[in-house]
């Protein structure tokens, strides 16, 4: 009877989201507000929550961050990978400075104390990776010039955050500053490894992976992308990382087929995961913290998009593509809500958990509908700028019509200019 349960609400849950997306479809409009919004439907003080199934939806929502980042992996290779972390220092560093800035001053301006201010500071500093990864294939940007400089910037914040998480995890725990240190030492010590063997033995990773049938490469990829990330996260380095730096491994012919194979399942846990996070926030505990959060999220856009114009602009894109990678870095999620989550358990402010979940599901709502208009207002700025630019004709009067000769309208042998003509 359990399990009937569980399938009835599990397919439920997949029927809905089927439905939803057909309507994005109809309209042309991204499908994760209409799936963030399901899962405050079917989540604690919605309309018909779940009651059996949650546990699962957690799993996969897990699952869906994780192929996600993966699927992002494959597009470049790790050679690329460092030489973008080098040239992109400058920028994650004002990205730090822009975006962490707004929430630390309203942790210390609420009285929460300096220790929910670091938190505070993650929340409204990191992108939702995972959601941003979904507009970013939605809207057809992965081949557009920005691209690149746009995923710098997100892999510049998840390597920060596995600095961070352990940090702040220490911080809240009361560890001091060698516990501290010890967890950032041993999450630095993780991404080093993960990166040596991605850089040096790619092509051994390949060669394990590879193989002629396309039921057991999905079986091998799937399995070691797993692996890896959970061994990432049981060392206190984020799962998303571990899997974006698996997919940087492969590449060449065997990255094409791995993304083939395995972009049904990461659409489908990918839904999931959007579902899970309405799930998890119950819509009573957000009037409260609305305003604070509308203020925090304002901001968020502002800087947001400050960071991805200046990501682009140093890439030496134009308008229109400063502006796309702006909007993409606006959605908040994933990161956030764990963040929020280690805070709360640690007991720093009750109110701390929905106003970051209003913060969130505002961005996350805000981010891809923002990034569906960004070509619509760049193509008004620069016909706005056009018209700005183009020198204004002044009335002509009679002294300005010009007086042409009779013998102008002559022919001659070898005049091969222009007849004047009145204007």
């Amino acid at each position: 009877m359990h399990s009937a349960v569980q399938l009835i609400e599990l397919g439920a849950i997949i029927l809905a989201l089927g439905l939803l997306g057909a309507i994005s479809v109809r309209f042309s409009i991204s499908p994760i507000p209409l799936y963030l919004i399901a899962g405050l439907a079917f989540g604690a003080g919605g309309i018909l929550p779940l009651t059996t199934s949650e546990e699962f939806v957690s799993i996969g929502a897990e699952v869906g961050v994780i192929l996600l980042l993966f699927s992002l992996g494959l597009e470049y290779t790790a050679s690329e990978l460092v030489g973008t972390l080098r040239t992109s220092a400058p920028t994650g560093l004002a990205d730090i400075a822009l975006n962490a800035a707004p929430g630390v001053a309203a942790a210390l301006l609420l009285g929460w104390g300096p220790v929910a201010a670091v938190a505070m500071g993650g929340i409204t500093y990191v992108t939702s990776s995972g959601i941003t990864a979904k507009v970013i294939g939605d809207l057809g940007w992965i081949g557009n010039r920005e691209t690149p400089a746009l995923l710098s910037v997100l892999v510049f914040e998840d390597l920060t955050m596995a600095a961070y998480l352990p940090i702040l995890t220490a911080l809240l725990a009361g560890a001091g500053l060698i516990g501290g240190a010890t967890a950032l030492a041993v999450a630095a010590a993780t991404i080093t490894v993960i990166l040596y063997i991605a850089l040096r033995h790619g092509r051994l990773v390949e060669r394990f992976v590879a193989s002629p049938s396309e039921e057991v490469l999905l079986l091998k990829v799937l399995g070691l992308t797993l692996l890896v990330a959970g061994i990432a996260q049981r060392l206190q380095v984020s799962a998303a990382v571990g899997a974006f730096l698996v997919g940087i491994a492969l590449s060449g012919t065997l990255a094409h087929t791995a993304q083939k194979l395995l972009a049904p399942l990461r659409d489908l846990f990918a839904a999931v995961f959007f579902v899970f996070f309405g799930l998890r926030t119950d819509p009573g505990d957000l009037p409260p913290v609305l305003g604070v959060a509308a203020l925090l999220a304002a901001a968020g856009i502002i800087t947001k998009l400050a960071t991805g114009w200046i990501a682009a602009r140093r890439a030496g894109v134009a308008t229109t593509g400063r502006l796309r990678a702006g909007a993409a870095l606006v959605p908040r999620g994933e990161f956030n809500i764990v963040i929020a989550g280690l805070a709360v358990s640690a007991g720093t402010n009750p109110r701390l958990g929905p106003l970051a979940a209003a913060y969130v599901l505002i961005l996350a709502v805000a981010g891809p509908v923002l990034a569906r208009g960004t070509e619509p207002l760049a193509a008004l700025l620069r016909s706005r700028r056009a018209q700005r630019r183009a020198p204004r004709r002044a009335p002509q009067t009679d002294d300005d019509v010009p007086v042409i000769p009779r013998h102008a309208h002559t022919a001659h042998t070898g005049d091969t200019g222009p007849t004047p003509t009145v204007s």
